[in-house]
């Protein structure tokens, strides 16, 4: 099997969507989350190679979580997904830590660049 990625987006479609890219890649899905506080859990229960991040969640911000898995894992590997005209946000995210960012709606080959490129 491929690196083991975990999803994290509010929305259910964006995880199936980018969850189907990623399988047809040989990645491997360990596991989803649908707010940022869920996305901290996973991430140091699961210890993924690589997180994909939506920036706008509830309970927790994709950003905040971001400082947060790095914090407690400075090595992390996390590439954020965001909606067209978030630059503002993609450029806060990428300060915070973030290796890439991806936007929505996705295009395979690009999310699969970014995750390659970011995994090197």
């Amino acid at each position: 099997m491929g690196k083991r990625i975990l999803i994290v987006d509010d929305a259910a479609f964006m995880r199936m969507m980018i969850k189907d890219i990623l399988i047809k890649n040989n990645f491997e899905v360990v596991g989803e989350a649908s707010d940022g506080v869920q996305a901290v859990e996973k991430y140091m229960e699961l210890l993924p190679d690589l997180v994909t991040m939506d920036i706008t969640m509830p309970e927790m911000d994709g950003i905040t979580a971001l400082k947060k898995i790095k914090e407690n894992d400075p090595s992390a590997i996390v590439i954020m997904c965001s909606a067209m005209g978030q630059q503002a946000m993609v450029i806060d995210a990428i300060q915070a830590g973030a290796k890439d960012f991806i936007v929505k709606p996705f295009q395979a080959d690009r999310v699969v660049e970014a995750i390659q490129k970011a995994l090197g």
